[in-house]
């Protein structure tokens, strides 16, 4: 029975997961499950640790390999041909820079997206239907100094995002700063407050993260980065903001309560507007 592996660039080890990439092997995956075909996927270990890798695909078990998306060229697509020899190999969505690249040649068939010569048709990542996930805020505070031996902001930061990284989510980072000679910052606090009013929520461990958030409508899970609690903790306090954080001055490692978060989290999420009026 016929059984197909898929692969791509974010397959390689030494690869790269574009959200591109992974969204056409998606299509893939549609194209096969409408025809009833069985099929796996091999991933980067780097990418998708505990999933199907290259080195762990038994190519006796293929009858056919599938390459979505991408260049062909280089040697770990070429490697493939030798790996997988007695498959039928088939390229598609991807870009042809040299027909006679042996990474080309080696195809059975190829089905470019761009090619010299041809007519270019659409990237298969536009075919995938994704959900919404929220779009969070993440504005972090500095080391801030001047708490002196109160401060927790490296270990709290290294929890937070660790916490975070694991909500599905996306997540933009956002910086308060202002300065007109970096383009990847805000110029005025009109840009940087309409980018916040785009965020579904706010997480912060920042008082004008807090403050901005909701002042903008906009849900905030403020965590205090000073044990014993600081600014921020005061600041929730002037909001009567419930969603917040204060570490005690004398807790021990792990500092921040992740079921904690996640019903703060959840409740984030779920409020709706208005928020609370100005203080």
């Amino acid at each position: 029975m016929a059984r197909v592996l898929v692969t791509g660039w974010p397959s390689f080890v030494d690869g790269e997961a574009t959200a591109g990439d992974v969204l056409a092997m998606e299509a893939v995956h549609g194209e096969l499950d409408a025809m009833g075909l069985p099929y796996d996927t091999a991933w980067s270990p780097v990418f998708r640790p505990g999933a199907l890798s290259l080195d762990d695909a038994d190519p006796a078990r293929y009858t056919h390999l599938v390459f979505a998306c991408g260049p062909l060229h280089g040697p770990q697509v070429e490697a493939l041909h030798g790996r997988f020899a007695h498959c039928r190999r088939i390229a598609v969505g991807v870009s042809v820079l040299d027909p006679d690249d042996p990474a080309v040649t080696g195809f059975d068939l190829v089905i470019p997206r761009d090619a010299p010569g041809a007519e270019p048709g659409p990237d298969l990542a536009a075919r995938p239907v994704v959900p919404d996930v929220p779009v969070v805020g993440v504005v972090l505070a500095p080391g801030q100094a001047e708490y002196g031996t109160r401060r927790r902001h490296e270990r709290i930061r290294e929890e937070l995002t660790g916490w975070l990284g694991r909500r599905d989510c996306a997540r933009l980072p956002i910086d308060t700063r202002l300065d007109p000679a970096d383009w990847r910052l805000a110029t005025t606090p009109a840009e940087l407050e309409s980018v916040l009013r785009r965020c579904d929520m706010v997480v912060t461990t920042r008082l004008h993260g807090l403050v901005l958030a909701l002042k903008n409508g906009v849900p905030a899970l403020a965590v205090d980065p000073v044990g014993g609690g600081a600014k921020v903790t005061a600041q929730a306090r002037a909001w009567a903001w419930p969603a917040v954080v204060t570490v005690p001055e004398d807790a021990a490692p792990p500092l921040l309560d992740e079921a904690a978060l996640d019903r703060m989290w959840r409740w984030c999420l779920e409020v709706r507007r208005p928020l609370p009026a100005r203080p």
